[in-house]
């Protein structure tokens, strides 16, 4: 049995994990799978001053009050910065860190440094409303962006995303325990077409070959659940 703490990417919500979640808990697994401040379930929360930082803080403390130990974080898309933020903060309570799709930061960057091709275009979609610079509007980013093909996922999926605050995005990732964050295990879990933007080579060496990709949408824990809780199952019960 293992504990994992999913986190989500850019306007998506805890919500995207219940497939993955469904299938770990089934294998005795205990899950979390909570929404960052500002969006979804929490976007009552949102405000002017939701950035990275909060999201960091978002999971550091429920690795705190949960008194979780040796959780395995799963951070998918932007999630990879929250979660690099997370273990860097709060090492001795990380057993593994799992990129699924997602950013890979480095200390001192932010997700438009790691990815300004697709994160500085939604900039210019973006809207202000009630002080709050947004991007990634549903009606603008839709779950077919997020590589969702199948009609019944795509209804699902359409009334739950989220606008994003654009500050997540643009604030740079400061890591303060980088060896201790670093000396975690880490695994990831990516789709085909994002190969050839990523340094495969630092990512076998960094994470001792747990490395495996999928041809499918971004959005893979929606699009091949049971294949991503596989993996998941994988890394847990590896030892």
């Amino acid at each position: 049995m293992a504990i994992f703490v999913l986190v989500h990417g850019g306007g998506h919500g805890g919500w995207c994990y219940q497939p993955v979640a469904r299938l770990l808990q089934a294998q005795g697994h205990i899950v979390y799978a909570p929404s960052l401040t500002g969006l979804a379930d929490r976007a009552h929360l949102l405000s002017p001053d939701v950035d990275l930082d909060t999201h960091v803080t978002d999971i550091a403390q429920l690795l705190e009050y949960e008194d979780l130990h040796n959780a395995i974080l799963v951070g998918h898309s932007y999630g990879g910065m929250v979660i690099t933020g997370a273990a860097d903060r709060a090492a001795s309570r990380v057993g593994h860190r799992v990129y699924l799709d997602a950013a890979y930061p480095e200390n001192g960057m932010s997700l438009l440094d790691h990815a300004p091709a697709s994160i500085s275009p939604t900039r210019a979609l973006g809207r202000i409303i009630d002080g709050v610079e947004l991007v990634q509007f549903p009606d603008m980013m839709g779950p077919e962006v997020y590589g969702i093909t199948d009609p019944a996922q795509i209804a699902w999926a359409r009334t739950r995303l989220s606008p994003q605050p654009w500050k997540t995005f643009e604030q740079k990732l400061r890591l303060t325990n980088e060896a201790a964050m670093r000396a975690i295990p880490e695994s990831h879990i990516i789709c085909s077409i994002t190969k050839p933007g990523r340094d495969m080579a630092l990512l076998q060496h960094r994470a001792q070959g747990r490395v495996w990709d999928i041809d499918t949408g971004h959005d893979l824990m929606i699009t091949e659940p049971g294949w991503v809780a596989d993996k998941l199952h994988i890394i847990a019960t590896a030892g």
